[in-house]
């Protein structure tokens, strides 16, 4: 039986790159796990993680990991170098920052899913250093340069990974441009089975994510603050609450974190689901149409292949696209909406839903991951023999 070794960054809370992890350890039970860094509180609290042997970095041990892991980031690629994987067969690495950087030998077999290349190192540098407040001054210049470093040590750690399964095309299309490699297209799981239909809408719209910059959600509140003949439900909370809070109108109700359950219930009966932020695939759009509920979408990332706008041949509609994040277009495609809103079946949002379902996941991928074992063991073999020729014919 082949020794399977799976690598993710960290384990602080469980989002959407730690579904697939979870998925992946329901295919391989025996897999041991790696991570730079593991909240023993929410490790106690994840059934699928509580039991199984966890190892961490050196930076668990460091001050304050607990409260500020991140900012041991420029350790990180260190952290997973020392790692010793060599008796593993097969890597599997879940990489958004320095996972995929564990160093194997070539009898390995080295498998990264990526959610995305390091986003605040590559193309989104410069969003996040103003974001951070670090666009300027002696800690921005030393941002720049830890970021700078950061980029270096990813590409080369790029040669290291045997093949890469992406979240999507479009951040196989990041890869391509990043790491000159091509990635095949494995789509993240998705828990539509906790989600069920609900035919009979109310007359909200519903907006639910955490309150941070790139999410966009004070675009959305801006923009139904100036439409106050529509009504908004806004779930979430975050760092940027008081600024969304200050632009709210009296026709949107802020509603702030809320149990799975609660959100379901918001889900199923909103009117259009309203998503602003341009994501590597992003998953609450799909269960919002797990729920027979439309989409209003950025047109760009990962919605793109999870959402139907209108126009597509012999495939019923699931949502529209706004093509810049600014009121005045996310405003027009809410008009757009509400004046066709009766032609987004909730059948045709359960349906297009159901291709992201936790079971397709563990179909595709476990197809995947046997199918580049047999050929890495075919060449295992092939190697061996043209090597044994070589020498009897000496």
């Amino acid at each position: 039986m082949d020794r399977i070794a799976l690598i993710h960054e960290w384990f602080t809370a469980i989002a959407g790159s730690e579904r697939v992890v979870e998925q992946v350890c329901g295919l391989y039970a025996s897999a041991e796990i790696y991570t730079v860094f593991a909240d023993p509180a929410s490790v106690a609290q994840t059934d699928w993680l509580r039991g199984r042997q966890i190892h961490t970095s050196f930076i668990q041990g460091l001050p304050r990991a607990a409260k500020s892991y991140r900012s041991y980031l420029p350790l990180m690629p260190l952290a997973v170098e020392q790692f010793d994987l060599s008796a593993y067969d097969l890597v599997i690495s879940s990489n958004h920052a320095v996972a995929k950087g564990v160093l194997t030998g070539p009898d390995q077999l080295h498998i990264s899913y990526v959610h995305s290349p390091i986003r605040y190192a590559w193309d989104l540098q410069h969003q996040y250093l103003r974001e951070s407040g670090l666009d300027q001054g002696a800690k921005g210049w030393i941002a720049k340069w830890l970021l700078h470093k950061m980029r270096i040590w990813d590409y080369r750690t790029a040669a290291g990974v045997d093949h890469f399964v992406a979240n999507s095309a479009f951040i196989a299309r990041r890869i391509r441009k990043v790491y000159g490699r091509n990635a095949d297209v494995i789509y993240p799981p998705v828990d539509v089975a906790a989600f069920t239909k609900h035919e009979q809408k109310d007359t909200y719209y519903l907006a639910a994510s955490r309150l941070v910059p790139y999410k966009k959600m004070d675009l959305i509140v801006e923009t139904f603050s100036a439409m106050p003949e529509q009504r908004l439900l806004v779930v979430g909370d975050g760092p940027d609450m008081a600024k969304i809070r200050a632009k709210a109108g009296p026709n949107i109700e802020l509603l702030g974190f809320q149990p799975k359950a609660a959100l379901c219930d918001l889900m199923q009966r909103a009117r259009a689901f309203v998503f602003a932020a341009e994501e590597d695939f992003g998953i609450t759009p799909v269960e919002a149409q797990a729920c027979g509920t439309p989409v209003i979408a950025f047109g760009k990332g990962g919605a793109l292949e999870t959402v139907v706008p209108p126009g597509r041949a012999d495939t019923p509609a699931t949502g529209l696209f706004f093509d810049v994040q600014t009121p005045e277009s996310l405003s027009e495609a809410v008009r757009q909406f509400a004046a066709a809103r009766d032609r987004f079946e909730p059948q045709a949002c359960r349906m297009n839903a159901e291709r992201f379902s936790n079971e397709r996941f563990r179909s595709e991928f476990s197809a995947y991951v046997a199918e580049r074992m047999a050929r890495h063991r075919a060449g295992e073999r092939e190697s061996h023999t043209a090597a044994s020729g070589a020498i009897a014919a000496r």
